[in-house]
This record gives structure tokens, C-alpha cells and sequence, in this order.
């Protein structure tokens, strides 16, 4: 039996970056395969392509402190990968795999995006595939274009009712071709691999509950092409839990650690930028970030975090949960798995699973809490 684990988003851009990871490590390398997503380019370049709120690129050897903490894969398609160019993109993965860590989700072109990292575990051999499902455009790859894999997801506004200006119903799906090319590459993957997993960056940013109408859709055609499990990040806060044909669908493993002063407003080059963020970020998503906290500018909520695992054999997956993890007061995710602190990240998992309408049902054995797989099996 081996076990799987992943989390969601790392932005390790503060001093000592292994700090940050420490309480989570000997969870992290208890397991024989952790995974995390890395949300930001790491590079000494100072380009800046990004028009939006751009990352900068942290410290290289941050990533060093991603592999000591015991992740060996780390998933790169992402909404900020190419915030520093294509050198930012490059020197990423160059300094991921010199530390040891393999990548999925990006690369020089589309094709090389598209490969899955490859790992053999306990005579199992571990596929896993990367996609980012958001924006912006200019960072995905094409044949002849460095950027991220990705699945092309379409919006689509209607005014219901007869109020010109009022809000509209929003309609989200996945191009058809786009969907199919993922599809295609789990496929391939699947005749090649004993256990194929796939990374969506996914969801509604800084929103609590919400599930769009495209995820589902997304997540169950990786799932109905045979993906064994399916690992989603990016909104920046917890998203709840599905199962679909007895595969575990975790929706959005929200922060994990994830310290930066990029998003607070002070003084310098892109100081109004930061300004005009903070103002929109309150009116569009109704919060603040935490005066006490100015490294970890996201929900309150967002402190509810976990790390899902999944348990394989040679007849596939056994099992699949999470450890419930707390961001605490120094930005440092620390794994509280039975205890009152863990309970509350239980029931809060539980809770945003019941209102977004997910078939996630939930088990507490000990410092873990297992995910019902007889959930969304066809009769």
C-alpha cells in the first residue's frame, strides 16, 4: 500500500521559507509521494509580463525548502507561471528538477506542458497531469510558445430578468476541443501509468462555498477518462469535496503555505497598483486580510486548509481523505488532525462540501478523515 498526498497553492516568498513548511513535514515525508502546486515563478529576473496583479518571483531556493519538506512532484499550470516571462517559466522548472522535484503543467512549448511527471513508488508507477483552467490567455503554451497546459473555459453572462444593469446569470463551461485534448492526455497516460492523478488550478478566487457551473464538468471528464483522483487549486481558500465513480474529487485544497508581502499596498515601484487591489478586493469579495498578518493577504476562512491523500495497491485506490490543517498565526499550515482544531477544519470541509451541493460524505478515524468512495458509483 502507498499512500498519495497532495495541498494546494505554495507561494514561499519570506525569509526562511523551510520554517513555513515545518510543522506539515513529517506528515509530508511520512508519505511516499507529496505533491504541492507552486503558484509563482521562482527567478532572480525582474521582468514582469503580467498587466494584472502580477506575482513577483521568489527566491530559487525556496524550492529547495519545497523538496527538504518532502514534496518530490510539483505542479506549475497556473494563472501566475509566466508572470516573469519565459525566463521566469524556465528558470522555475530548471530549479525545481535541480532540487530534485518533478514538474508537470509547463514546459518550452504545449506538448512538453502536457507531460505528465512520472514517478515509481512501492511497484507503482504514479502519473500525474497539470491544467490551469483560468486566465490570463497570454500565459498558456502553444506549439511554438512557453506557457502552462490548460483546458479553455468558456463564460457566458444572461440577463434574466427585465432589469437592463442588473446582475446576470453566469454560465461557465469548457470548450469542447479543449476538454477532449485533456481527456486524450489521461488517456495516454492511463495505458502507461498504475495510478494517474491530475491537477486542475480551478474555481471562483477568494469566495467562499462556490463551486462554478464549469468545475464539476471538468474535474468528472479527467475522472471518466481514468484518472484515479483529481487535486484542484487556485480560489485561495477551501473548496469541498466530491466523488465521482468511487473517485475522489477534491474541488480546491485551497492555501497551504502561502506567505507574501506581493499583495500588501506600501510604498515603491507598483505601490498604486497594489492600492487599486486592495479596494476592489474588498468590494468584489467583502473582506480584508488580517492587519496582524500582512504576509498572508487572503480570507480569513482561507486558514481552514488540508492535505488530501489517496492509498493504492496493485488493484488501484483503496482509500482517499485528508489530514485537517490550520494556517496559524506565523503563516505556517500545521496538521491538527484529532484534536478541537481539526474537528472545526472537519466540520468546515464538511459544511462548504453541503453548500455547494457535493456528494462528499465523511468518515473521522484519528488524525485523518476519510472520504466515503461508494459515493457516485453507477449503480
Amino acid at each position: 500500500m502507498i499512500t498519495v498526498g497532495a495541498v494546494g497553492d505554495l507561494i514561499l516568498d519570506e525569509p526562511e521559507p523551510a520554517s513555513f513548511l515545518a510543522p506539515a513535514a513529517p506528515v509530508l515525508r511520512g508519505m511516499d509521494l507529496a505533491i504541492g502546486h507552486v503558484e509563482v515563478p521562482h527567478s532572480t529576473t525582474t521582468v514582469q509580463r503580467s498587466t494584472d496583479v502580477p506575482a513577483p518571483p521568489a527566491d530559487p531556493a525556496a524550492l529547495k525548502a519545497v523538496a527538504h519538506a518532502g514534496f518530490a512532484v510539483v505542479t506549475l499550470a497556473g494563472n501566475h507561471i509566466c508572470d516573469a516571462g519565459d525566463e521566469g517559466l524556465a528558470d522555475t522548472i530548471a530549479h525545481a528538477r535541480a532540487a530534485g522535484l518533478g514538474t508537470a503543467g509547463a514546459g518550452p512549448d504545449l506538448a512538453h506542458a502536457r507531460r505528465p511527471a512520472i514517478v515509481d513508488r512501492g511497484g507503482l508507477r504514479i502519473g500525474v497531469l497539470s491544467y490551469n483552467c483560468v486566465g490570463p490567455r497570454d500565459s498558456w503554451a502553444t506549439s511554438r510558445k512557453p506557457g502552462c497546459a490548460y483546458v479553455h473555459v468558456l463564460t457566458h453572462y444572461e440577463l434574466d430578468h427585465a432589469s437592463p444593469g442588473g446582475p446576470p446569470k453566469i454560465y461557465t463551461f469548457a470548450d469542447p476541443d479543449s476538454l477532449e485534448a485533456m481527456a486524450g492526455d489521461v488517456r495516454r497516460l492511463r495505458a502507461e501509468a498504475d495510478v494517474v492523478l491530475v491537477s486542475l488550478h480551478k474555481g471562483v478566487g477568494h469566495t467562499p462555498v462556490v463551486v462554478a457551473m464549469y468545475e464539476s464538468p471538468v474535474a468528472r471528464a479527467a475522472v471518466d477518462a481514468g484518472a484515479d483522483a483529481v487535486f484542484s487549486h487556485h480560489p485561495h481558500i477551501m473548496r469541498g469535496i466530491e466523488v465521482h465513480r468511487g473517485r475522489p474529487i477534491f474541488h480546491g485544497l485551497g492555501n497551504f503555505a502561502t506567505v507574501t508581502h506581493a499583495l500588501t499596498p506600501g510604498a515603491g515601484v507598483g505601490a498604486d497598483e497594489l492600492r487599486a487591489w486592495a479596494e476592489r478586493r474588498t468590494k468584489l469579495y467583502g473582506f480584508a486580510p488580517d492587519p496582524a498578518m500582512p504576509f498572508f493577504p487572503f480570507h480569513p476562512e482561507s486558514r481552514n486548509t488540508a492535505i488530501a491523500f489517496c492509498r493504492f495497491d496493485e488493484t488501484g485506490l483503496r482509500e482517499a481523505g485528508f489530514v485537517p490543517c490550520w494556517v496559524d498565526d506565523q503563516g505556517r499550515p500545521v496538521p491538527v488532525g484529532g484534536t478541537p482544531e481539526g474537528d472545526a477544519v472537519a466540520k468546515y470541509i464538511e459544511d462548504i462540501t453541503r453548500g455547494a451541493n457535493l456528494n462528499g460524505r465523511f468518515t473521522t478515524r484519528g488524525t485523518e478523515v476519510l472520504v466515503d468512495l461508494s459515493k457516485g458509483v453507477p449503480a
